[in-house]
């Protein structure tokens, strides 16, 4: 079923002379399968097939893009063990992991089908007009969201299927009605061309125009960089590190035509630990953070990299606690023996920082591509004035941050980068003493947390996915939940038009029957 050819909208593609292998990092070998890097009159040709898709794409109506985004979901569970096996053989993780992922992919997909189908989504607004208004009448204006055009999604490393071809960005791209363009991983092109294969059969058997989609492969950053300048790319999506989105944000500034880069970065998501918290429930809190650490080898975005709490004996007490328990946890593997390596180069950069005292760290020998963790811990002060150590350690590392008082732990985090998730842990009403220490947190990431742990993103309409800068390149905007939708559409205002040439979210009538914003009233209601 694995062909290492590019998808050029329904047709398997293989021009270029330029081929790679996946890696798995259990076994330490190349996986078997050869894949062809799309040259760039490929990826000419993928964009124009989407942008000839788009005169179809953006007249879709709900229930036609519903019933494509269902067809995926169905065409991926019926790909079966191919796909699992696939996924745990190019990641490295276990077939929990990639059952669990691949129904999120899914639920993903009909979350967005169920939007569509309702309508609401369009936030249609409508002001009827005033002709005898004094002094001057008043237009009719009415306005809704309507589609960006092609989409260029970057897939990620640390989620094979759910942030990846068929992930979030391409989901609701697919929503607004936009084609994408997917430059595959280079990690897992295997998983991501399986994929591929069900969202083309997907598109066949629901009727969807030939270049709605298309799947390039690439391992290097050439073929990224023709898609992003391609002048009929409308906007990109991608998850990944900061120096890869912010190249890419960096390269969409440069065209003729300004276009959005929707980028999920790196975060290093603060943990704020209470006095009575710390004080009453250290051992709790001690193996719960222990875990959340080391969990999925520390590769997840919101993996809590700093821990911050004021000094005293409860603090080293949780400290004690923290590292004996994470001593006690088997290392695992990592993504790729890149990851591996990137990880073991960051973690001992942090750990020679001066001033700083490591507090836990793996010593045994371990199987190739198996990462060691770590945990070290630091003052305040020293925290403030190394910029080093607020760096993301993407792997099983964290840092804790003794404070002098709470005065300098809200300094702390007035000084962070954004961050996707922060958390407060505290005890029974204790959170209502320390206001400023909420207000700063808050001012500094997109998901706030109240005694829990970051890691874990519900797929819910209430989810933010995104953050201040670097976290994220528009703090406005999530890339998980109904809402992501929001990043592939713009508003248009339709002054005087008569009733039949509107669109029917915008008719008189309502022939959609969704729920709409009429003279400022909310209503379902004809006029």
């Amino acid at each position: 079923m694995i062909t290492g050819k590019n998808y050029i909208g329904s047709q398997l593609s293989a021009k270029g002379e330029d081929v790679y292998k996946t890696f798995n990092p259990q076994s330490n070998t190349e996986n078997e399968h050869v894949f062809h890097v799309a040259t760039s009159e490929e990826i000419d040709e993928a964009v124009t097939l989407a942008t000839e898709a788009f005169e179809v794409t953006q007249t879709l109506s709900g229930v036609q893009k519903a019933a494509f985004l269902n067809a995926i979901a169905d065409e991926i569970l019926a790909l079966g063990d191919v796909l699992l096996e696939t996924y745990c053989a190019e990641t490295g993780l276990p077939a929990g992991r990639a059952q669990g992922e691949r129904g999120r992919t899914m639920f993903q997909l009909r979350t967005f089908a169920d939007l569509v189908t309702e309508g609401s989504w369009v936030d249609a607004s409508i002001d009827t007009a005033m002709p005898n208004r004094e002094p001057l009448p008043k237009s009719d204006l009415r306005k809704m969201y309507v589609p960006l055009g092609p989409i260029a999604v970057f897939g990620a490393s640390n989620f094979a299927l759910a942030f990846s071809t068929a992930g979030g960005d391409t989901a609701a791209a697919f929503a607004a009605g936009c084609p994408v363009i997917v430059k595959s991983h280079p990690m897992h092109a295997g998983t991501g061309e399986l994929v591929s294969s069900a969202i083309i059969k997907a598109a066949e058997k629901t009727g969807m125009p030939n270049g709605i989609f298309s799947n390039i492969n690439s391992n290097g950053i050439q073929e990224g960089t023709v898609l992003v300048s391609h002048p009929k790319v409308k906007a990109v999506g991608f998850t990944g590190s900061i120096r890869g989105g912010r190249a890419l944000y960096d390269l969409a500034t440069k065209r003729d035509e300004l276009i959005p880069v929707f980028a999920e970065m790196g975060s290093i998501n603060p943990v704020v630990v209470l006095p009575k918290a710390l004080k009453n429930k250290t051992e709790s809190w001690a193996k719960t953070y222990a875990a959340s650490i080391a969990m999925g080898t520390g590769q997840f975005c919101t993996n809590p990299g700093l821990l911050l709490g004021v000094k005293g004996e409860s603090l080293d007490r949780f400290i004690s606690i923290l590292s004996a328990e994470f001593v006690k946890i088997d290392p695992t593997c990592m993504l790729h023996p890149n990851i591996y390596e990137a990880y073991a180069k960051n973690k001992a950069k942090a750990l020679e920082q001066p001033e700083l005292d490591i507090v836990a760290d793996y010593d045994a020998e371990v199987k190739p591509n198996y990462a060691k963790h770590a945990v070290a811990t630091v003052q305040g002060k020293t925290f403030i004035e190394n910029p080093t150590l607020h760096q993301e350690v993407f792997g099983p590392y964290s840092i804790i941050v003794q404070c002098e008082d709470i005065t300098e732990l809200e300094t702390i985090l007035s000084k962070l980068e954004g961050q996707l998730t922060g958390t407060l842990i505290a005890d029974d009403n204790e959170a209502t003493d320390y206001p400023k220490v909420i207000s700063a947190l808050q001012n500094r990431v997109g998901r706030i947390i109240l005694n829990g742990m970051p890691t874990g993103v519900e797929v819910c309409p209430s989810m933010v996915h995104g953050g201040p800068y670097p976290s994220s390149t528009d703090s406005r905007f999530t890339s998980v939940g109904v809402d992501s939708i929001k990043r592939w559409v713009r508003p248009v205002s339709f002054q005087d038009w008569p009733n039949e040439l509107l669109p029917d979210a915008l008719k008189n009538e309502n022939p959609l029957g969704i729920l709409r914003l009429v003279n400022s009233e909310k209503t379902k209601d004809v006029i």
